[in-house]
């Protein structure tokens, strides 16, 4: 039931948003490597995940789709309601696709769409400098989705504004500027120097822990993670040496996960041997959490002292280890 309440409220924020765009006639057909018979889906983008809008069946290894929908927009498709589609950023030019399943789409073929070729221009190219790439293409929804997705997490309030400003006014009510509007608040927020907002989640156990819980001991690394994120698998061993080192010495961790299924959460924090406590709402990235704290993209974690101050953020490795040392010694 939760889960129909989320997707029905996102499909009502999508629809709100996009009153202004008009809906075109979307003409995209193709075909299918190595399937002959079965469904393809579309998908619409929605904030981080998709949801089902129509379905063709595949004749003959072809298909074919002729729905009434918002254009320009990004959009999935996929062999499997349920798993990751292949993103398609539609215009309304006659689109054709090669939908090759093996190896997650990566060998899929797009022509005909004008939006996708400049997707797939933006990212095959390395350092892009986001303010450059939206001067040379204001009005595109390629720019506005670019900022949104690769560059929110990494720019600083300011930042996120003055390339907003950059952007054509036609994509102000588009959803991703929308999403990037209310991130700059949220960021300004939860900056050094601020008071990290409360939260609660419950661990493994089914036990409900606060951040208020964990403060007036020293210093609390809050850490956004999960276990389907390969970066953060790959930190998670520096974490250990780090809190095992000064873990004695007033130094904590609280971990929100962005798990989804309680199982793979366990078996990570058991394969990774995280001792410290653990918390997860299980929503992915409809957590409430995240949303307080303007977290885009995972690992993400917030240094803050007793009285739940942030001191800093997003330090890893020997930046951390670093920087506790001089904290805890003085």
């Amino acid at each position: 039931m939760k889960r129909k309440l989320i997707v029905l409220a996102a499909l009502a924020l999508s629809f709100t948003l996009a009153h202004a765009q008009e809906k075109n006639t979307l003409h995209l057909n193709g075909s299918v490597s190595g399937v002959t018979t079965g469904k393809v889906y579309l998908q619409k983008f929605i904030d981080k995940y998709y949801v089902v809008v129509d379905s063709a069946k595949v004749q003959n290894g072809q298909f074919s789709f002729s729905t009434k929908t918002v254009l320009p927009e990004i959009y999935g498709i996929s062999l499997d309601s349920k798993e990751n589609p292949y993103m398609l950023f539609l215009d309304k030019n006659k689109t054709t696709v090669n939908l090759d399943p093996a190896s997650d789409y990566q060998n899929t073929e797009v022509t005909g769409s004008a939006l996708h070729a400049l997707f797939k221009e933006y990212k095959s190219k390395e350092d892009v400098k986001i303010d450059e790439f939206i001067k040379q293409h204001p009005s595109s929804l390629v720019s506005a989705y670019a900022l949104y997705r690769d560059f929110s997490y990494r720019l600083s309030p300011t930042e996120i504004e003055s390339n907003i400003k950059l952007l054509d006014p036609s994509l102000h009510n588009t959803t991703y500027v929308q999403v990037l509007n209310k991130l700059v608040k949220t960021l300004s927020n939860v900056s050094v120097g601020k008071t990290a907002p409360e939260f609660s989640a419950k661990t493994p156990d089914g036990k409900t822990v606060a951040l208020s819980d964990r403060l007036g001991k020293g210093y609390l690394l809050i850490d956004f993670w999960a276990s389907w994120c390969p970066p953060c698998r790959r930190e998670n061993p520096n974490f250990v040496k780090i809190y095992q080192k000064y873990k004695d010495k007033g130094f904590d961790v609280l971990a929100v996960s962005l798990d989804k299924a309680k199982d793979k959460w366990v078996k990570a924090i058991a394969d990774d041997h995280l001792d410290w406590t653990q918390i997860s709402e299980l929503k992915f990235w409809q957590s409430e959490i995240i949303g307080k704290y303007g977290v885009r993209a995972i690992p993400t974690n917030f240094l803050v002292d007793s009285k739940g101050v942030i001191v800093a953020k997003n330090v890893f490795g020997d930046d951390l280890d670093n920087l506790l040392r001089e904290l805890l010694n003085k």
